[in-house]
């Protein structure tokens, strides 16, 4: 199965997901999401999902994942995690802040030792959080190179964006070399039917032989919670759901390896996975097309949305 299966929304008491409020517990205290997370991850395992990813930022998301994986002793798993922002909410709804972002050596090998504490040789995948064309990344050479070591004991090192400028950032990303070897060869992006501009670039580091995974494929739940017109006509000509179709486009990309999604409950997990019966007509991709927006709308869409 292309579907990943991502612990964002579940590993916090707060996120910025639409419909998330609805279909989570009232009472959000650790152990509660804990077996919320739980019981997500045996839905999507019995259901055929192998890719979990996570990040450091998730809250408790890796501790989570750890103990489901002690429990449950799954070996055909990959596992991806995340670098680059640290979770400061201290479990609360209303913290001013819930989390800050900091790309430097130090950053990479604290959050690195801690990823491996909680969850060992099981990481496959670790990935720089939300690198943007001012990340002071691309020119510390400490960090660089600190960044390639990680190939060297086995765990693919990739990068995950954010923002109107995708797109630049992944070339620009794929271009950096340590040694004449190139750091990453894999990257996570935002592509969904209101924001698929970084589409030629994923397609272009795809054609090159890297990873591909999408992320935010729902549009942080805009595309469910008030789905355009022609998303519900599609939707109800499938018989699913509109999270359904919009995951649905993004698998109809070839170069998508991995699309994530990141419900709240298993519910939403088993209306997101209808996406693998929607096999959607050339006709209807073409009228999805017409939703896109243009990115710097989109992003300061997203950016107003409240953490709740």
């Amino acid at each position: 199965m292309r579907i990943g299966l991502g612990l964002a929304a579940v590993g916090r008491p707060a996120y910025i997901n639409l419909g998330r409020a609805e279909e989570l517990p009232a009472e959000r205290d650790v152990e509660t999401m804990r077996r919320v997370t739980y019981a997500m991850l045996d839905g999507a395992y019995q259901a055929g999902v192998r890719w979990i990813d996570v990040a450091r930022s998730y809250g408790r998301a890796e501790e989570f994942l750890a103990g489901w994986l002690a429990r449950r002793n799954h070996g055909d798993l990959t596992v991806s995690s995340k670098w680059g922002y640290t979770y400061v909410g201290a479990w609360r709804m209303d913290a001013a802040m819930h989390e800050v972002k900091e790309h430097s050596a130090s950053s990479f090998s604290r959050q690195w030792s801690e990823s491996r504490a909680l969850l060992g040789s099981a990481i496959n995948l670790y990935q720089v959080h939300s690198l943007t064309t001012d990340s002071p990344l691309f020119t510390d050479e400490p960090l660089l190179r600190a960044l390639s070591a990680l190939g060297d004991d086995g765990v693919r090192v990739g990068f995950s964006t954010s923002g109107p400028r995708q797109a630049e950032v992944i070339r620009r990303a794929f271009e950096l070399e340590v040694a004449g070897r190139p750091i990453f060869t894999a990257v996570q992006s935002t592509w969904n039917l209101l924001e698929p501009s970084a589409g030629r670039a994923l397609a272009e580091a795809h054609a090159a032989g890297n990873l591909v995974l999408v992320k935010e494929t729902l549009a942080n739940g805009r595309l469910v919670v008030s789905p355009p017109p022609v998303v519900s006509r599609i939707a109800a000509r499938h018989g699913v759901g509109p999270d359904a179709v919009a995951v649905a486009a993004v698998l109809a990309r070839p170069w998508a390896g991995t699309v994530l999604v990141g419900p709240s409950s298993t519910a939403q997990l088993t209306a997101n996975l209808a996406a693998t019966r929607v096999n959607l007509a050339d006709g209807e991709l073409r009228a999805l097309a017409t939703l896109a927006e243009q990115p710097r709308d989109y992003w300061a869409r997203r950016s107003s949305l409240h953490w709740r």
